[in-house]
């Protein structure tokens, strides 16, 4: 039951959540991101070059570097400079994509709110070890669920859907594994889904 819970938190990473929006939305509901099919795969590997590698890059020297002993951050300390390496991670690729390529507005604002759920993160390590998994799954639902309900499209409510279900199973994978407190778990929850919620229903 651990491997599972583990592998769970691995395959459903924070750093994968904007990835994994972007195809889900290019998939399931392509006519809000403006994103042709043909170029689906190009923008996806994109978005995750620039949310998932590059902070993993950054993760990989501050652990070659010596500024984190473990990869895991269990340290509510040694989260610190790593979250605020990858908020600005997160700031310059939501900056780029407003005032350099400005692909859609719609495109454009999915990142800004992902950027400002990142932020909240880095904010909230300050006063409490926030569980970031349960923000990053909590604010992709509290996205979803808006546009779910503004258009009458299956397949994008099926997907909604299942993310409400990864989100159940993410959150109790890291209680099972003992990562973070049930109060970690519901303020990053709660925090996540009410950025993601509201931050949908002002921008669009």
């Amino acid at each position: 039951m651990r491997v599972v819970a583990q592998l769970v938190s691995v395959i459903f990473h924070p750093l994968l959540f904007t990835t994994y929006l972007v195809l889900g939305l290019g998939l399931y509901f392509p006519s809000f991101l403006a994103i042709a099919p043909q170029n689906l795969r190009v923008m996806t590997a994109f978005i995750f070059c620039f949310t998932f590698l590059l902070p993993v890059v950054n993760l990989i020297m501050f652990r070659m570097f010596g500024t984190i002993s473990s990869y895991t951050l269990h340290s509510q300390s040694e989260r610190v400079i790593p979250f605020i390496a990858i908020g600005l991670i997160y700031a310059v690729t939501a900056f780029l994509f407003f005032y350099k390529l400005p692909f859609s507005p719609a495109f454009s604002f999915l990142m800004l709110l992902v950027a400002i759920l990142v932020i909240a993160g880095v904010v909230l390590n300050f006063f409490l070890k926030v569980s970031i998994h349960a923000l990053a799954v909590s604010g992709s639902v509290g996205m979803l669920l808006p546009l779910t309900k503004a258009v009458e499209e299956p397949h994008l409510l099926w997907f909604t859907a299942g993310a409400m279900a990864i989100a159940g199973f993410v959150m109790a994978a890291r209680l099972y594994l003992n990562a973070h407190t049930p109060r970690e778990i519901w303020t990053g929850s709660v925090v996540g889904f009410c950025i993601g919620f509201f931050g949908v229903i002002i921008i669009f």
